[in-house]
């Protein structure tokens, strides 16, 4: 997991361009809660911006015709007082952290930890690791929280194989990140 650096160059793979990100218009139940999500992989960011396009054709919300979705570029400067909550790897706190954030009625001193942090990073619990995180929230591997029903879903989500993600959560984070351009990315 890339450590979050001056000059970095972070992607965010949508349907559209975002020279100017918006936080009010971000969902709220996503793995580090609402914000601004990135990566530091071009490849990722191409594959979200195609899966983020067949979703929204698929809710009628673009039209069938658009056969694109966009990679924006960014470069990050980093401001002195920029806080950061990292999770290096997906482990016990980092999945915490994700199903505080989906759910918000599991690990609230969790999430109320990371509230006071301008951007979370750590590995992204995908359209691929969906079914894992709802079994674990559904109790099928034991009681949430507990030492057994944890090791289970880390070992069933193949933590290696995850990419990393950063969610820029407020205003102050947003100001760090310089848009230098998008690409088309054919469906």
């Amino acid at each position: 997991m890339p450590e979050l650096k001056n000059g970095m160059r972070l992607y965010h793979g949508s349907l559209c361009a975002v020279p100017a990100p918006d936080l009010s218009k971000r969902a709220k139940y996503k793995d580090f809660g609402q914000g601004f999500y990135l990566t530091s992989l071009l490849d990722q960011a191409r594959s979200f911006a195609r899966i983020s396009t067949y979703k929204a054709i698929g809710r009628a919300q673009i039209p069938a015709s658009q056969r694109f979705g966009v990679v924006s570029t960014y470069t990050f400067s980093d401001p002195a007082d920029l806080t950061v909550c990292d999770y290096p790897s997906a482990d016990v706190a980092w999945l915490h952290c994700v199903v505080g954030h989906r759910r918000n009625r599991h690990f609230l001193d969790v999430v109320r930890q990371t509230e006071a942090h301008d951007v979370i990073s750590g590995k992204i619990a995908n359209d691929n690791t969906n079914i894992t995180i709802t079994a674990y929230l559904d109790g099928l591997y034991g009681e949430i929280g507990s030492a057994r029903a944890d090791s289970i879903c880390i070992s069933l989500l193949l933590p290696e194989r995850l990419q990393d993600q950063y969610c820029f959560r407020t205003e102050k984070a947003l100001k760090s990140l310089k848009f230098e351009g998008s690409e088309q990315v054919w469906l």
